[in-house]
């Protein structure tokens, strides 16, 4: 089974000769949710931010469904859609035009567009929003637009950055068991997200960052036993005896 998304051998950051991320390599296959974990400041938003092709890698490369951002820049970004941490929106659209543009962008048609919206709406309770501005949301509202958007188009890859902050428990359920329906139609999902008894609950495995180097990887079994924990303990658990308490 070829992998969706290949990291291999990165080493990236802001500055030339001065990498945040050194040597990180890893894969997720079609069909499965992957959790990416650390603490602020591991390197988890650099990684994502070199996925998106928003930084370019100083050394080793990046490829979703065998193309590169360097070299296939529109047909790299057309393989993935992105949810960010603190939602982004047009202040002069409404909730349509941004789920409209959305559409466009990735060449859905209309009459799909109109289904998946009005589906969407309807699972996160924005159907009497979708005329209105950016400005008269709340804060999880505009998260839950943001997440309408990346889920609207349907690729094969979604790369989620903290995707529960502001969303009621309502809004939770909708996310993760939409990301679950993506994941069971053979989509791969790249979660990063510091709630870690949520994504417990629904990824296959698991990357630990710490100051810019993957420290384990694997599934929850396969982490505890790299941890030297016991089998009853919980992702947390088994991310601090990773990291050390101290997280030095």
């Amino acid at each position: 089974m070829a992998a969706i998304l290949q990291v291999e051998n990165l080493y990236g950051g802001y500055f030339l000769g001065k990498p945040i991320l050194h040597d990180l390599s890893f894969s997720v296959n079609p069909g499965e949710m992957i959790g990416l974990i650390g603490l602020n400041g591991a390197g988890k938003s650099t990684t994502i931010k070199h996925l998106l092709g928003l930084l370019q890698p100083q050394r080793g490369e990046i490829r979703i469904s065998g193309r590169r951002s360097s070299r296939e820049e529109p047909a790299y970004r057309s393989q993935l859609a992105y949810v960010p941490e603190a939602p982004e929106l047009y202040a002069e659209l409404t909730i349509r035009e941004h789920l409209r543009l959305s559409a466009m962008v990735y060449g859905l048609e209309e009459a799909e567009f109109e289904r998946r919206m009005q589906r969407l709406s309807e699972q996160f309770q924005m159907r009497d929003k979708l005329n209105s501005f950016p400005q008269q949301l709340s804060k999880g509202m505009k998260q839950k637009v943001m997440i309408m958007c990346a889920f609207l188009v349907e690729p094969p890859l979604y790369i989620i950055d903290e995707p529960f902050l502001g969303l009621d428990p309502l809004s939770m359920r909708s996310l993760l068991e939409l990301m679950v329906d993506r994941k069971q139609e053979g989509a791969s999902l790249l979660i990063s997200s510091h709630i870690l008894s949520t994504i417990e609950k629904y990824c296959d495995r698991y990357i630990v960052l710490h100051q810019g180097r993957s420290i384990a990887s694997g599934t929850l079994s396969e982490l505890k036993k790299q941890a030297g924990v016991g089998s009853a303990d919980t992702l947390e658990d088994t991310f601090f005896a990773l990291i050390g308490e101290g997280g030095q």
